[in-house]
């Protein structure tokens, strides 16, 4: 358990923002496995473009979500940024992410993302407009720096907690590094050390022991989920029991995963429509199943179905069938 500003967290994990695929219907789904809290994907601070329907998607449905509601947003400019978070707390938003730890192109050519950790005096310039603009806590993702020669990390730690962050997750690896090789945690706990505000660790954290180790390593408060929960938003209940009695839980039953799919595939219909909803399911039932050459053969049927009637029927038979050698080996 952990605190942001008012609201008690009450788990150590947390879920990631992840871009076309944090929607409503997957942040529901992993609060319910035991996230503490479940920030929304990362929306332009430009509201001129909120209109579309694809930030519309985004922002939908913010007062039935479990609270507290956290919305992230991403940009460049301080002004644009101060009432990006302006209009998100009218929306419904009780937690304000600024996002400062995404290495994307397309987001670095705009110097927004992990592009600002090249610009200290900016990164406070925003920080200091976002959280003086409203009356909920703001927090920051970051990275350890922008490159492994320019790890500026703990500066900009410092700068955060200075500037009235009230929250810090902290990916282990620079900008440069993207997704590549694995999580250095050193900074992180360098980080830890140096302020007083909640850390957040976040990076290559897969396993119930992989979450204990990076706690204790890191002395952080807190872990964020981020590529692990894909086809297992059960990671949360796994890796909070293990926390709590230092023993693994008992197998997610096939009877548990089915429903967690079926459930699934009918809120991503429910939510974004039967066209795609159907769609965008291709996607999640992928990571569900795995990288077996039987779900692979699999795939390619259920990529040409188009309602969640017939996806969940087809996906329902697959779990259902005895397996091959091959995947009781794997």
């Amino acid at each position: 358990m952990f605190q942001i500003g008012p609201f008690k967290i009450d788990s150590s994990c947390v879920l990631a923002p992840m871009a076309g695929v944090t929607d409503a219907p997957f942040r529901r789904l992993c609060r319910e496995h035991g996230a503490g809290l479940a920030t929304s994907e990362m929306v332009t601070s430009d509201v001129r473009l909120w209109k579309s329907s694809k930030t519309q998607g985004r922002l939908a449905s913010l007062k039935q979500e479990h609270q507290p509601v956290s919305i992230q947003i991403a940009g460049s400019e301080p002004a644009m940024m101060a009432e990006a978070a302006k209009q998100a707390v009218e929306l419904g938003a009780q937690i304000i992410d600024i996002n400062m730890g995404c290495p994307a192109k397309k987001v670095c050519k705009k110097l927004a993302g992990s592009a600002l950790l090249q610009n200290e005096s900016l990164v406070a310039d925003i920080l200091t407009a976002v959280v003086n603009s409203v009356d909920v806590p703001v927090t920051l993702k970051t990275r350890t720096g922008w490159s492994p020669d320019e790890r500026n990390g703990t500066r900009i730690a410092g700068i955060a907690e200075q500037c009235g962050i009230q929250a810090l997750t902290v990916h282990g690896r620079t900008r440069a590094c993207r997704f590549e090789g694995q999580a250095e945690y050193d900074t992180i706990a360098e980080i830890v050390g140096q302020v007083s505000i909640p850390v957040i660790a976040n990076g290559d954290i897969d396993s119930p022991e992989k979450a204990k180790q990076v706690l204790e390593n890191t002395g952080a408060a807190a872990l964020m989920i981020g590529r692990s929960a894909l086809g297992a938003p059960w990671i949360f209940k796994q890796i909070n029991h293990y926390l709590a009695t230092a023993e693994r839980c008992s197998d997610i039953s096939l009877d548990h995963k089915l429903k967690t799919v079926s459930r699934h595939l009918k809120e991503l219909t429910e939510f974004y429509g039967e066209i795609k909803g159907a769609r965008i399911a291709r996607k999640h039932v992928r990571w569900y199943l795995g990288e077996s050459a039987s779900a692979k053969k699999f795939l390619k049927h259920f990529n040409t179905l188009n309602t969640s009637q017939s996806q969940t029927e087809a996906v329902v038979a697959f779990l259902s069938r005895p397996k091959s050698h091959e995947e009781n080996v794997a």
